[in-house]
């Protein structure tokens, strides 16, 4: 029990009990009783805690400190863990467990090797003890960018909206949505980045256009059929003009197999939620909120995206998936899978992908590497900001 007010550290108050200690067991009564005043005083005990103190062995080391045994050594788990973390973009806890076996084979091709008996123990940390370890080097992303989708009215009624919620029990089903690079204006002309995003394994391939048009649009499209692991079997857009436009209309409705296709509700945004969810974490934090006015980084961000990002996200990059939601006295209750999965692993397990495909998914996924995929994203990005910079520059000039 503390009196007065006394504010005193720890570390003082055990310099202090050392100084006097020894006095204290050599002196009389009477000099016992005004080194007890001095030492109450001084630190703030009450005189029968600072007895207890001043008549037991004085301590050498500091306590033990009380409750389990630390199991994971920051110094140790740390730095590997760290080096996981920043090389996957900073994952969250959960989805962090669930990439840390990939992840730790070719950490261990690029650096040490880890040792059995640590990588079992580090393979069984808990989510909550990723955040603990991770606390100081967690970084924030609060920004928000502008909505450049204006709804269309060419095609409103030859495109039905969809009823209920999406297909997400098979491989096929695909939403597409549009992200503006604008910073804060949607005045002028300036890239788009195009997200399109497969339901069932959350498979994403981003496409950068210059200014929307039907025409660029379209041929993303069709170069994407071409290249993904699985067969559209229906497409869904917001209401956009690049989207609603006769083009792309004959080819999704006049091809030999009519393609079913939907529509958002007008500034709707969860009608789009699996591809509105992607454009932050695939296009935003990766491009940020800048505005790119020049139609040279079109070639540089497609350089990006169909190559080093494609196979970084939709390889290494584990995700939850909603299995049912389900209401309750008026409250939603959602229900994700246990373990959360790339969207490589959800193609390579599902029946409605042919075995042709899925080794050559696994081959491709053999040889790829995480790590050797981040570094050479950074080298990418560092690369199309210096082009920017220097064409806002020459642009300034003019």
């Amino acid at each position: 029990m503390v009196t007065g007010t006394t504010t005193m550290s720890l570390s003082s108050k055990r310099e202090c009990l050392a100084r006097i200690h020894g006095r204290y067991q050599r002196a009389g009564r009477p000099h016992k009783s005004r080194i007890l005043s001095e030492f109450c005083a001084t630190c703030g005990y009450h005189r029968k805690a600072a007895l207890r103190l001043l008549n037991q062995p004085l301590r050498t080391t500091p306590p033990k400190r009380s409750g389990p045994k630390i199991t994971y050594d920051p110094a140790v788990v740390l730095p590997v863990l760290k080096a996981v973390w920043l090389a996957s973009d900073q994952l969250c806890s959960k989805l962090l467990k669930a990439a840390l076996p990939a992840w730790l084979e070719h950490y261990e091709r690029r650096s040490a090797p880890l040792g059995e008996a640590f990588k079992k123990k580090l393979l069984k940390i808990s989510p909550a003890q990723i955040d603990r370890l991770l606390s100081t080097s967690r970084v924030k992303h609060p920004r928000k960018g502008l909505c450049a989708t204006r709804p269309g009215t060419i095609l409103r009624r030859e495109v039905p909206t969809r009823g209920g919620p999406p297909d997400t029990g098979r491989p096929g089903s695909v939403e597409a949505d549009t992200v503006a690079h604008c910073d804060d204006s949607t005045e002028g002309d300036y890239v788009n980045s195009l997200t399109f995003t497969e339901l069932y394994s959350g498979w994403t391939e981003n496409r950068a256009v210059w200014n929307k048009s039907a025409d660029a649009v379209l041929g993303e499209l069709k170069a994407l059929e071409k290249v993904v692991p699985y067969t559209m079997k229906d497409f869904h857009t917001d209401n956009g003009t690049e989207f609603l436009n006769w083009a792309l209309h004959r080819h999704l409705t006049k091809r030999e197999v009519k393609m079913p296709w939907t529509r958002s509700r007008a500034y709707r945004k969860n009608d789009n939620a699996h591809c509105e969810q992607k454009n932050w974490t695939h296009v935003r934090q990766v491009f940020g909120h800048d505005r790119f006015e020049h139609p040279e980084l079109v070639g540089m961000m497609n350089g990006l995206y169909a190559v080093e990002w494609s196979q970084f996200t939709n390889h290494f990059k584990p995700t939850f998936k909603l299995l049912k939601r389900e209401k309750k006295e008026g409250r939603a209750k959602r229900v994700y899978e246990a373990t959360p999965k790339t969207p490589y692993e959800r193609l390579v397990e599902s029946a409605d992908i042919p075995e042709a495909k899925k080794r050559e998914l696994r081959d491709r996924h053999a040889k790829l590497d995480p790590f050797e995929l981040k570094k050479n994203i950074e080298i990418k990005l560092k690369k199309f900001f210096i082009v920017l910079g220097n064409l806002d520059r020459e642009a300034a000039k003019l």
